[in-house]
């Protein structure tokens, strides 16, 4: 058991004595350092505040006597708080009667420092008065010695002190250890949460954060695009593998834009493909058009970039409406896809499509036809599904 509480301590400050964001000083990352490797406190930073020279002398004498080595005088209160608003020390010994500053004023003043660490202070005075022994103890004080102050029960009282300083820096680390910990927490739970709202709906997401293992449902009514880009496998085998990533992340990019701003589910790429979804996770009645919209804009985003990089990509884009079935599968690598007659009629519609225009069958074209012109194509084989009337949408009706 002892082990396991020693491995602990060291975790705690080997994260900490890296950790500047705690606040801490260096003086204060240095004390707790010694909490840690300095369990007998011989190290520890004492203070010895007196009027007295020739009593601070027979003071700091017994402490070296009894190990100590890392001693500062002070000879009276203001020279001792002057020394604290610089530094970090361990341990204080403080006398009481004494010019400018007097120990009650120091306690006083450390009293009202609410987020000062935790410094023990012992009282060595003259005064016998049980009303100053109560006093100093209100103030804070962890011990009253009178002098002569006796060299072996001062040594007990340091100790003890210095024991009690050190399991309670301890605590503080722990408990700095574990808001680091909550706030790493929080930070990866936060990019965790990003990264399924990337490859997920959002609402999808929550479903999936609020435990359920098996999404699948169906609906009646969604418009699905299909585009590809034309002549591709040409063009990879004659563009630099860097140049051609960055072309199609430059258009994919532009297209997620305007599934985005038409408030559209981006499905999924398939190299050279895209597939895009309207009317689902939330159902819309108006999910045709506003898949017609984006399908027009992504002519316009491709003639874009053609423009901009001297590129000739052209796309053949193909649309369907009906009914799906949406679902995520996979476990480690999760995939929301859909599924159904309607999904393989829209990939027909883009594999026997026209270059640069948008391909749909009769169905969507009675959903389009009041708010959009479209030329008819006539019957078009498909495969798999024999022949099929298509129509080739042109642009939004003018007002």
């Amino acid at each position: 058991m002892n082990n396991v509480f020693e491995n602990d301590e060291v975790r705690t400050f080997e994260l900490l004595r890296r950790s500047k964001s705690t606040g801490l000083s260096d003086e204060q990352l240095e004390q707790m350092r010694l909490a840690k490797y300095d369990a007998t406190g011989r190290q520890a930073n004492i203070l010895v505040v007196d009027d007295s020279e020739d009593l601070r002398t027979i003071v700091v004498l017994t402490l070296r006597a009894l190990g100590y080595e890392n001693i500062t005088e002070a000879a009276n209160g203001q020279i001792a708080l002057d020394l604290l608003a610089k530094r970090q020390f361990d341990l204080m010994l403080l006398d009481i009667e004494m010019p400018r500053v007097d120990g009650f004023g120091v306690l006083t003043a450390l009293k009202r420092e609410v987020n000062r660490p935790y410094m023990p202070v012992i009282v060595a005075s003259g005064i016998d008065q049980l009303d100053a022994v109560v006093r100093c103890i209100e103030l804070g004080a962890e011990d009253f010695l009178p002098k002569p102050v006796n060299s072996v029960i001062l040594n007990a009282r340091i100790t003890a002190s210095l024991e009690r300083k050190r399991l309670l820096d301890l605590e503080r680390l722990r408990h700095i250890q574990l808001e680091e910990e909550k706030e790493l927490l929080g930070i990866e739970k936060e990019k965790s949460e990003r990264l399924l709202l990337n490859i997920l709906p959002k609402a999808i997401a929550e479903r999936l954060k609020q435990g359920e293992r098996t999404i699948a449902d169906r609906y009646a009514a969604v418009t699905i695009l299909f585009a590809d880009l034309v002549d591709f496998t040409t063009l990879t085998s004659q563009t630099d593998p860097g140049d051609l990533v960055s072309l199609l992340n430059d258009l994919f990019s532009r297209f997620d834009q305007l599934a985005d701003h038409h408030g559209l589910e981006k499905i999924k790429t398939i190299g050279d493909s895209y597939m895009v979804v309207g009317g689902l996770p939330e159902p819309r009645a108006n999910h045709a058009e506003a898949v017609a919209e984006m399908a027009l804009g992504m002519l316009r985003a491709i003639a874009d970039l053609n423009r901009e990089r001297g590129s000739t990509l052209s796309l053949r884009i193909g649309m369907n409406s009906g009914p799906v079935v949406a679902g995520v599968i996979g476990h480690k690598k999760f995939t929301y896809d859909l599924w159904g007659a309607a999904v393989n009629l829209a990939n027909r519609m883009q594999s026997s499509g026209v270059t640069n225009r948008v391909n749909v069958p009769a169905g969507t074209y009675e959903l389009l036809r009041d708010k959009f012109d479209l030329t008819e194509r006539g019957l078009v084989s498909c495969k798999g599904l024999g022949e099929i009337t298509t129509y080739l949408l042109d642009g939004k009706k003018v007002k």
